[in-house]
């Protein structure tokens, strides 16, 4: 899997992160942050997830976003609130086929983050490549420590947890969840 930032388009902002993936089967995605127009084709990838892919991303059962989590899953300051899309050319238009996020804590120096990949696109790597970006983005912001709260039955986020140096406890809230944790003022 290798990443290549994109050169800034003239009438793109340059602050603006972008990156062309290259995963694991040699196809090709783009990296960008997530905008308020990209709001019907964040209700087509959620809708699109399998039912157990949506109770992992939620920790319960949707079947379709309703419009107030469209407002604040779309409604991203990409400061506080961090949020890129992994995309592929459809026709003239884009397809998400996977998400990463973060949220920080009143004090800035704690997120929580999620990440959901398309079924389709599952064993890729494109999760990886994603939850990479979320770090450094996160770590070149000051952030302290990243943290995930997740069912304890997704096996693929545990393996994607472990493999990115996150430690992982039982939540000691809800014995079904997990909490993944990474240090990132300490991790390189």
């Amino acid at each position: 899997m290798t990443s290549t930032p994109l050169i800034p388009r003239p009438s793109q902002d340059p602050s603006e992160p972008r990156w062309i993936e290259t995963l694991r089967d040699r196809t090709t995605v783009l990296v960008r942050p997530l905008a308020k127009t990209d709001r019907e084709a964040e209700r087509a990838f959620i809708e699109g997830l399998s039912a157990e892919s949506r109770r992992f991303r939620f920790l319960g059962s949707i079947k379709a976003p309703s419009e107030h989590l469209l407002d604040r899953l779309t409604n991203v300051d990409q400061v506080h609130d961090v949020a890129f899309v992994a995309v592929v050319r459809e026709g003239a238009g884009e397809n998400i086929v996977g998400v990463a996020r973060y949220g920080t804590d009143a004090s800035g120096e704690t997120c929580e983050c999620a990440v959901t990949v398309d079924d389709e696109w599952h064993g890729r790597g494109l999760g990886t490549a994603l939850m990479r970006h979320l770090i450094e983005v996160a770590r070149a912001r000051g952030i302290h420590r990243m943290e995930s709260i997740d069912s304890a039955e997704n096996v693929e986020m545990r393996d994607l947890a472990r493999f990115l140096g996150f430690h992982t406890s039982t939540d000691p809230e809800d014995a079904r969840q997990v909490i993944h944790r990474l240090d990132l003022a300490g991790s390189q």
